[in-house]
């Protein structure tokens, strides 16, 4: 059984999946499909703390399914932009667990997280398979991964 673990740029799916589809991302399906005959070593999902309460549950809905939640708090800048990405944290973490599994299974669109898992397929030997939205994912990213799999109606709420 392979080792597997597993790291999700919450903001990115989100904010993906809401301008291709205007549907929201389906976690539990999602893991159902990438634990699937796979022992999990770690997983978690990363994400934006607004203090917002509808927020708050839908982190609780990720730790019940089974990932650990790494929050960041959300940065507004006085010239009006935002501040919040998680792309290093992502990064050294996905680093940390090569050594300790098979796959790495990472879900973003980011053209950032390329070198990544070409470091992580060279470096350290291991699969990296990426999801994300085709047409919003970078296609450095999806030619870096082992397997591209494409975030489309089957993992999607109706």
């Amino acid at each position: 059984m392979d080792k597997v673990a597993i790291f999700v740029d919450v903001q990115n799916v989100y904010y993906t999946v809401r301008q291709a589809y205007k549907r929201n991302f389906d976690y539990n399906e999602f893991w159902a499909e990438a634990t699937a005959g796979r022992e999990v070593v770690k997983a978690i999902a990363y994400a934006i703390d607004r203090g917002d309460r509808k927020q708050q549950e839908f982190q609780n809905i990720l730790r019940a399914i089974g990932f650990e939640v790494k929050l960041k708090p959300y940065i507004q800048r006085s010239d009006g932009s935002a501040k919040g990405d998680w792309d290093v944290g992502i990064t050294l973490d996905a680093i940390e667990y090569a050594e300790q599994v098979d796959v790495i299974v990472l879900v973003s669109g980011d053209g950032d997280f390329a070198l990544l898992v070409d470091k992580i397929r060279q470096v350290h030997g291991k699969v990296a398979e990426v999801y994300g939205v085709p047409q919003l994912t970078a296609n450095s990213l999806m030619s870096a991964a082992n397997e591209f799999k494409p975030i489309d109606e089957r993992l999607l709420l109706s």
